[in-house]
């Protein structure tokens, strides 16, 4: 493991987990302005990267604003105001649950969305595993997996 120094001669190590993220990062990125262009030229115009990153956070199924905030780091504030937006566009529905929770479910639109967006990122599936050969996609799931893994480990 190399060693850089800065101006100033602080000791800066090099890190394959600082490449890890920021490449995640970037690859995330791409894919969701990739997705998100692809939808709207589907007819989805409110399918920005910043809607498609929320809704993927999404159950298919009954979701609730406090897990929601709680999974995405956000007050329930902010995602009261999102849900009504996505709502308005006709993604989201929300109904009277038990207590004063409202649940927060997919409409028939909504979940046309994420069935396009799947059928999307299966057509990438097939891109990446013809111009990467083999198994290197799953592959590198299957690494990531294993990081996700050591990570929750390191933090129990």
């Amino acid at each position: 493991m190399s060693t850089r120094l800065t101006k100033r001669n602080i000791p800066m190590m090099e890190s394959s987990t600082l490449q890890l993220v920021l490449t995640a990062d970037k690859v995330n990125d791409l894919i969701t302005k990739h997705l998100s262009k692809s939808l709207q030229s589907k007819g989805y115009e409110s399918a920005t990267p910043a809607m498609l990153n929320f809704l993927s956070t999404l159950e298919c199924g009954v979701n609730y604003g406090s897990e929601i905030a709680r999974n995405l780091g956000v007050s329930r504030q902010m995602v009261a105001k999102t849900v009504k937006e996505f709502c308005r566009l006709g993604f989201l529905e929300q109904i009277e649950g038990v207590g004063k929770q409202k649940e927060i479910l997919f409409t028939e639109r909504g979940e046309q969305l994420m069935s396009d967006a799947r059928a999307l990122l299966a057509e990438l599936d097939h891109r990446f595993t013809h111009s990467l050969k083999n198994r290197t996609l799953e592959n590198a799931v299957d690494s990531l997996a294993q990081i996700e893994k050591s990570l929750n480990d390191i933090e129990d």
